[in-house]
């Protein structure tokens, strides 16, 4: 008769060329410990190395980060991986033995800990769609801050030839007349025209390229069926952003726990009789980002989200505190309309579009509809997805 196969996790500590890995079982007792290269033949001995122990699981720290590179070279062979946060790794380092120290050795050491110890850590998977949307949506964020600094240069040029310079919302087009109407005599002059018709022509590529990044960006979108894009304040970058930041979103209970992963729900703070709240500076700043301009665009036209901030600053609270509770309601939104597009998905398979139905219509992109204003998340349930309505 054979022997059961005990199984263990196979924490890993990744770096740009090298990891370091230890091997724990379920009673945290250590039974390896290596480092590999990152290389092709550094790669192969470290799955043949993981080979002794057939029942194993992968805990890498950062798969959305410096992990990814590996974590998506062992998904394909078929081995199991979990992401490891950074801060729940460097939270079991400083409560265990070793004064809190940080090598390699040790943080593999802690990163196995959580894999054993914690239940519930983010499955891997790959997912070429996804994947996709990633590459693109990180291309179209780098060629906006290429654009963001070409036109603080121009700016500053611009200020250095005629008095009081340009207008803030400066395009390539009315830059390249103001510099037309410039006539500079002297040679610094001249070579200061000469950089700033350079930066215009540059200016003009990134507008091309931004251009085509966003009508790339809203083809491959549209391929997911979901209705990210018809919220009002959400356009092709932060509709992709939220596809590839969260994943799946049943992963996430309620819209309390969506609320704190975004850093819109409010830090409880209160101290016996004193009850108060404070700003969270957590969550995933990239999503936050994404929820914070959904608010400004609605702030700026006449919709229900600028009558919903009005409400709150009539009650009494201030600006910034109305932005809070808008952002609050919109992840809401976000998080209502992501669910409702899973349900859309299995209703209508693969490459479906979404119908008028009674779902989709109480997801609208104006934050009036008749959701709780408590916005703390409430304890992990034993639950930790959320369950999905059948679909019609």
């Amino acid at each position: 008769m054979d022997e059961p196969v005990e199984p263990v996790v196979i924490g890993m500590d990744p770096h740009k060329r090298t990891v370091t890995v230890e091997v724990m079982t379920l009673d945290e007792t250590i039974v390896g410990h290596a480092r590999f290269t990152t290389d092709g033949v550094g790669f192969a001995a470290m799955v043949e190395y993981a080979q002794q122990w057939p029942a194993h699981t992968w805990a890498i720290e950062g798969c959305e980060g410096i992990g990814r590179h590996v974590a998506q070279r062992l998904i394909p062979l078929g081995e199991q991986v979990v992401d490891v946060p950074a801060k729940l790794s460097a939270r079991m380092r400083m409560f265990a033995t070793g004064q809190g120290r940080k090598t390699d050795d040790t943080d593999a050491h802690s990163i196995a800990l959580v894999g054993v110890r914690i239940q519930g850590l983010q499955s891997v998977v790959h997912d070429e769609h996804l994947e996709m949307l990633r590459l693109l949506v990180d291309r179209r964020r780098r060629i906006g801050e290429d654009h963001t600094r070409m036109v603080c240069q121009l700016h500053q040029l611009l200020l250095e030839m005629i008095p009081g310079g340009a207008k803030k919302d400066l395009s390539a087009a009315q830059a390249r007349k103001i510099l037309a109407s410039v006539r500079p005599r002297d040679g610094l002059g001249k070579t200061r025209k000469r950089v700033a018709m350079e930066l215009v022509i540059d200016l003009e590529r990134i507008y091309q390229r931004k251009k085509a990044a966003n009508k790339e960006l809203v083809e491959l979108i549209k391929t997911t069926g979901t209705a990210l894009l018809g919220l009002h304040g959400i356009g092709p970058t932060g509709a992709a952003r939220l596809l590839v930041e969260v994943g799946d979103i049943t992963r996430f209970p309620d819209r309390g726990h969506f609320a704190s992963w975004t850093g819109t729900a409010p830090i409880d703070a209160s101290s016996g009789d004193h009850v108060r709240h404070r700003l969270s500076r957590g969550g995933n700043r990239q999503i936050n980002r994404v929820l914070h301009m959904m608010a400004v665009v609605q702030l700026r036209n006449p919709t229900e989200g600028r009558a919903y901030f009005d409400r709150k600053v009539a009650a009494g609270k201030t600006p910034n505190e109305a932005m809070r509770a808008l952002k609050r309601r919109l992840s809401d939104i976000v998080y209502r309309t992501m669910l409702t597009d899973i349900v859309t998905a299995k209703a209508t398979g693969p490459g479906g579009h979404r119908g008028a139905t009674h779902q989709s219509s109480a997801t609208g992109s104006q934050p009036h509809t008749s959701t709780s204003d408590q916005s703390l998340p409430r304890p992990v349930t034993p639950k930790p997805r959320t369950p999905l309505p059948k679909a019609s």
